[in-house]
């Protein structure tokens, strides 16, 4: 578990660091988006990674690391914005945004040991293609929770999904070695 507690900081680590330099280009410009345009990105970079599975001729020179990093990254703004709600302009400077990615990591990370201790760390033997699969099961539940309003009758709600869906692109990374 020692070992996953280390490569998980790592994959955080780059995706952090993307996180901060966007925030230098762009300051909090995602603040305006509405949950359901994050989780729209967020469909957008797991069907890519999807296509680029199941193609066997890419046009575009890349892999996967980046769409996930990126759907790690919308998840953490998603979860920013369950929290905070829309603003109308850019609101947060790099220290508060940074601050609030840094608690829905720790969030996150937590789930991720909890659930790792009760799964044995199954994760370790599925294949990169079926964590893509659950992200967009995650990414369908999400956009049906949405759907009705943020109501669930018996399941779990969207700040759940969104902390599944990071750590699955977590464990992709890692199952990339690209960490």
């Amino acid at each position: 578990m020692n070992i996953t507690s280390q490569e998980y900081d790592k994959a955080i680590a780059i995706c952090r660091s993307l996180f901060v330099n966007k925030m230098k280009d762009y300051s909090s410009a995602w603040r305006i988006l509405r949950l359901p345009s994050l989780t729209d990105q967020i469909f957008i970079k797991a069907q890519r990674i999807r296509s680029l599975q199941e193609n066997k001729v890419r046009k575009v020179d890349e892999d996967e690391t980046g769409e996930f990093i990126g759907i790690i990254n919308y998840s953490i703004m998603a979860l920013i914005q369950l929290e905070l709600g829309v603003a109308d302009q850019p609101d947060l400077n790099e220290e508060e945004a940074t601050a609030l990615y840094d608690s829905k990591i720790k969030l996150t990370k937590q789930l991720m040991e909890d659930k790792n201790h009760d799964y044995g760390e199954a994760w370790r033997e599925m294949r990169v293609s079926s964590l893509t699969d659950l992200i967009l099961q995650k990414l369908l539940r999400v956009k049906q929770i949405e759907d009705n309003k943020g109501k669930t009758l018996v399941s779990e709600g969207i700040d759940a999904n969104y902390q599944d869906m990071i750590n699955y692109a977590v464990f992709a990374l890692i199952l990339m070695k690209k960490i």
